[in-house]
């Protein structure tokens, strides 16, 4: 019986796992909630790259349905002619992150793409669970669309765009923007390596489960955590509509245990006659886009993703 292939891993992720594994830190299910997320916006301190110079970087808030949400604005320019913007909804299992774990990636993308950014600060479990978080991306994103004056720029278009269950949260929330539209049109989506589905035999969830940064360990405590309704298309948007979904670029990594979600979203996508830019980042992990000072290749994966959202956005026109 011959022996399986080892997965490509490259050196920089290589080397960054090796630190990690070498640790011996407890699991992030054993540090107790406020450690946990204390423990991530570390991590970012010492793995992400520094934040990009901005001219505008300004903490804004939009009405939610428990309250106020905060938001952040990026611009690269303090004026701009009217167009689109995109809405951040930054990842963490739901449970952790923040305006802060993800705010270089915001300054990155923002001046990357030269279009403003509006961060959200949804609400996150344990104390708020199913549905809090896509009931607060939705209400943010639909503030945004109505909103220009507010924001000091013309909004003529969002592109939903997150990480993890960020990119969870991209998908749900251009799924209800397509169904009941906003002031104005999704007109875009990049969900980066996303949770879809509620598939619990994966694969990747078996070949990627531990050493890998995202961990089963972890996966299950942010699921016990946010209490997902199986087979709620809020909760699992591959149970949603795909035949309205907007031009999209979809991430995933090689060496995620969610990887395989990932893609068979792109799959449903495909066959709904969607347009898809799929990018598989091969031979990195869940995460690359906050650690790219420990895995240098992952700038190169960050400006693939800005060629295939420039790409889409020329063929828009």
């Amino acid at each position: 019986m011959t022996e399986p292939t080892p997965h490509y891993v490259r050196p920089d992720v290589q080397a960054f796992l090796a630190f990690l594994n070498g640790t011996d830190a407890p699991p992030m299910s054993q540090l107790g909630l406020e450690a946990a997320r204390a423990s991530y916006i570390a991590m970012g301190q010492l793995a992400e790259a520094e934040p990009r110079e901005l001219a505008v970087i300004r903490d804004l808030t939009c009405p939610g349905p428990a309250g106020d949400i905060p938001l952040r604005l990026y611009d690269l320019r303090e004026t701009r002619d009217p167009g689109p913007a995109v809405v951040f909804l930054h990842g963490g299992g739901f449970v952790i992150g923040d305006l802060e774990s993800h705010h270089s990636l915001c300054t990155e993308i923002a001046a990357e793409l030269d279009m403003p950014l509006i961060a959200v600060d949804y609400r996150l479990a344990p104390e708020h669970p199913f549905p809090a978080a896509p009931d607060d991306c939705e209400a943010a994103a639909r503030w945004v669309a109505a909103n220009s004056a507010a924001l000091g720029r013309e909004i003529t278009g969002l592109i939903p765009m997150g990480d993890s269950a960020g990119g969870n949260l991209t998908i749900v929330v251009t799924q209800a923007l397509t169904e009941t539209p906003a002031a104005v049109p999704v007109i875009m989506q990049v969900p980066i390596y996303p949770l879809s589905d509620d598939k619990p035999d994966h694969q990747s969830f078996r070949d990627f489960a531990e050493g890998f940064l995202l961990t089963a360990d972890s996966m299950q405590w942010f699921a016990q955590a946010y209490q997902a309704v199986t087979g709620h298309k809020r909760a699992y948007p591959i149970y949603g509509d795909h035949s309205t979904t907007p031009p999209t670029v979809l991430v995933t990594a090689g060496l995620d245990p969610i990887r395989d979600s990932g893609r068979v979203y792109g799959a449903e996508l495909i066959r709904s006659g969607s347009e898809v830019v799929f990018l598989e980042m091969k031979g990195t992990i869940h995460g690359f886009t906050q650690v790219r000072k420990a895995i240098p290749s992952a700038q190169d994966d960050m400006q693939s993703i800005f060629k295939a959202v420039r790409l889409l956005l020329e063929r828009l026109k």
